[in-house]
C-alpha cells in the first residue's frame, strides 16, 4: 500500500517534461520535488542519526571549540564582541539559553588560560578538528563524496576556518552595528518609509548573517567543489528554517515550566539538547536542499547510488584520464577524485567506479594525498586500454576463465580487434595534443 501511494506521488511530481512544460506544474514542482526528497531523506533516519551524532560531538567540542575562538578573538581584542553572537544561537532557549551561555563563557574564562600551552593546546586544537571532521563526514555524505581530506589538509584547512570565520562573523556584526548607529542612517530612519525599511533590514540582518554563515560552511567545509548559487540557496534556506525553527522552541520554551517543575536542573540541559539536535538537522537539510539543486537527478533516487553505464560510463572514462593526463603535462595540482567529479559536474560516487576501475588496470595511481596521477607514460596508455579496463570490477572477486565455444570466442577476439582498429593505436598523449586547450 505504501510504495502504491509513493510510485503515484513520484509519477505525479515528476511527470514528462512536454506535459508541464506551458503550464503551472513548471513553477511548483520543482519545490515540491525538493520538499518531497527532503521529507523522505529524514524519515529514512539517516539524517536524524547524523544530527544526533553531531549533538554528541558537540557535547565534547563545544567549550574546546569556544575556548580556541575566543582565545583567537582575544589577542585581536574582539572577543567581547563575540558574546552577542553565542547568545544570539542560543537565544531560543529563553532565559535558560543566557543562563547557560553565561555559565559556557565563565567555563571558558577560567580554563582558557591554562589550557592554552603545551600539551593541552594540542589536545585543544585536536578536539576541535575532531569536531569540524565530523560535520564535514556528514557533508560528504549528503553529497556523495568518496573520500575525506586528508590529515595534512584537515589541520589546515579546519584551522583556518576556525581563526578567520569568527574574526569574520565578528567583522561583520560590528560592520552592522556601526552602520545602524550612524547619524545619518539614524536621521533617515524618522523618514518614511525609510524608517520603515531599515527597521526591515534590521530583522533580516541575522537571517543575513546565518545565511552568510551556513553558505561558507556548504561550500568550504565539503570535499567537494560546490557551486556558490547551490551553496547560497541552501544557506539561505536553512537560515529561514533556523530563525522560524527559533521562534517556535522559544514559544515551546516559554509553555514548558511544567518540564522544568518535574527535571529541575535538568531542564536547560535537555532543552538544549533538543535545539542542538534541531540546529544540526536543520544545517544538513541546507545541505540537502545544495545537492539536490546542483544535482536535480538525485532527487528521485535518494541515496541510492546513480550509476553510469554504457556510453556514459565511457565518456566520463575518457574525460577523467584527459583531466589527469592534461594536469600532469601542465604541472598544475593534481586533483583527487572529488575535485574531478566537481569539474566533471557529477556526484563523487558516480565517478568513483570508474576512477577504480582504471587504477585496477594500471592507468591511474593514487598519491600519498589521495590525488590521481597517470600510471605510466601518457604515451604509453592506449585508448583501447581504457575502454578494456572499465570492463574490470576491482570490488568483486573474479570467476575463473570461462572458455565459450570457438564460435564465441571468434566473435570477441573480432570485436577487440576492431576496436583496437578503429582506435588505430592512438594514445591518451595524441588525444591531448589533438584536443585544443580548453576543449
Amino acid at each position: 500500500m505504501t510504495d502504491a501511494i509513493t510510485n503515484r506521488v513520484e509519477a505525479f511530481l515528476w511527470q514528462p517534461p512536454e506535459k508541464i512544460a506551458n503550464g503551472a506544474g513548471r513553477y511548483f514542482l520543482p519545490p515540491l520535488r525538493i520538499l518531497y526528497s527532503l521529507i523522505r531523506d529524514i524519515v529514512a533516519g539517516q539524517l536524524t542519526l547524523r544530527a544526533m551524532s553531531l549533538v554528541y560531538t558537540t557535547l565534547l567540542s563545544m567549550v574546546p571549540l569556544i575556548a580556541f575562538s575566543f582565545s583567537v578573538l582575544k589577542g585581536f581584542g574582539f572577543h567581547k564582541q563575540a558574546e552577542p553572537l553565542l547568545y544570539s544561537l542560543l537565544e531560543p532557549l529563553g532565559p535558560k539559553g543566557v543562563e547557560l551561555t553565561d555559565q559556557v563563557i565563565g567555563f571558558v574564562d577560567n580554563i582558557s588560560g591554562r589550557l592554552l600551552g603545551g600539551i593541552g593546546l594540542l589536545l585543544l586544537v585536536y578536539t576541535v578538528v575532531s569536531m569540524v571532521q565530523k560535520v564535514e563526514g556528514s557533508f560528504n555524505y549528503i553529497w556523495r563524496v568518496e573520500q575525506a581530506r586528508t590529515i595534512v589538509r584537515r589541520f589546515s584547512d579546519y584551522l583556518s576556518v576556525i581563526l578567520v570565520g569568527p574574526l569574520v562573523m565578528v567583522a561583520a556584526m560590528g560592520m552592522i552595528g556601526t552602520i545602524s548607529s550612524h547619524t545619518f542612517v539614524q536621521r533617515l530612519s524618522a523618514v518614511e518609509p525609510f524608517g520603515a525599511t531599515i527597521i526591515l533590514v534590521g530583522k533580516l540582518a541575522p537571517v543575513l548573517l546565518l545565511t552568510l554563515l551556513f553558505t561558507f560552511l556548504y561550500v568550504f567545509i565539503t570535499n567537494t567543489r560546490v557551486k556558490v548559487v547551490a551553496g547560497l540557496v541552501g544557506g539561505l534556506s536553512a537560515g529561514l528554517m533556523w530563525t522560524v525553527a527559533g521562534k517556535l522552541f522559544a514559544s515551546f520554551v516559554v509553555g514548558s515550566t511544567k518540564y522544568a517543575a518535574i527535571y529541575t536542573s535538568f531542564a536547560v540541559v535537555i532543552i538544549a539538547l533538543i535545539w542542538l539536535y534541531v540546529g544540526w538537522l536543520i544545517l544538513l537539510l541546507g545541505s540537502q536542499i545544495a545537492f539536490y539543486l546542483q544535482h536535480p537527478e538525485y532527487m528521485r533516487v535518494g541515496q541510492r547510488r546513480l550509476s553510469a553505464i554504457g556510453r556514459q560510463r565511457d565518456t566520463m572514462a575518457l574525460e577523467l584520464m584527459m583531466r589527469v593526463g592534461q594536469t600532469f603535462l601542465s604541472k598544475t595540482p593534481e586533483e583527487n577524485v572529488n575535485q574531478i567529479a566537481g569539474v566533471l559536474g557529477v556526484p563523487g560516487d558516480t565517478l568513483g567506479p570508474v576512477a577504480s576501475s582504471l587504477q585496477h588496470g594500471g592507468l591511474l595511481t593514487l598519491t600519498e594525498d589521495g590525488a590521481l596521477i597517470p600510471g605510466r607514460d601518457l604515451a604509453g596508455i592506449h585508448l583501447s586500454e581504457i575502454f578494456e579496463a572499465l570492463r574490470l570490477a576491482p570490488e568483486s572477486v573474479a570467476l575463473p576463465p570461462i572458455k565459450g565455444p570457438p564460435r564465441v570466442e571468434s566473435l570477441l577476439d573480432e570485436m577487440k580487434a576492431a576496436m583496437r582498429s578503429t582506435l588505430n593505436d592512438r594514445t591518451l598523449r595524441d588525444l591531448l595534443e589533438e584536443t585544443p586547450s580548453g576543449g
